[in-house]
């Protein structure tokens, strides 16, 4: 199970970002995949996660309204689309997954299986 995030990189506050999650060695669909960042300095926190049985999403609430997860399933991609950012989104974000089929959101499982971040930077 191998997981890469990528999309990342320099936006002005306002600004939007798409970013993406590819598998390797495995069908996207088949789990839920979260969201997480983290900030210089700060734990990680869980961002969003689109859960695989019935494609539910979830959100933290620093970023309803502005963030959506989706799936591509033909691309095997999980997307996170970041809209009017803010200074405070800055951090490395990544994706996971517990690798458990057919798991909703939250899993029941830990998330075990995680790709290498891509930085995301706010800032006029």
């Amino acid at each position: 199970v191998q997981l890469q995030a990528s999309g990342g990189g320099l936006v002005q506050p306002g600004g939007s970002l798409r970013l993406s999650c590819a598998a390797s060695g495995f069908s996207l669909d088949y789990y839920a995949i979260g969201w997480f960042r983290q900030a210089p300095g700060k734990e990680r926190e869980g961002v969003s996660c689109i859960s695989s049985s019935d494609g539910s999403t979830y959100y933290t609430d620093s970023v309803k309204g502005r963030f959506t997860t989706s799936r591509d399933n033909a691309k095997n991609t999980v997307y996170l689309q970041m809209n009017s950012l803010k200074p405070e989104d800055t951090a490395v974000y990544y994706c996971a997954t517990d690798g458990i089929p057919g798991s909703s959101c939250p899993p029941a499982s830990p998330w075990d299986y995680w790709g290498k971040g891509t930085q995301v930077t706010v800032s006029s």
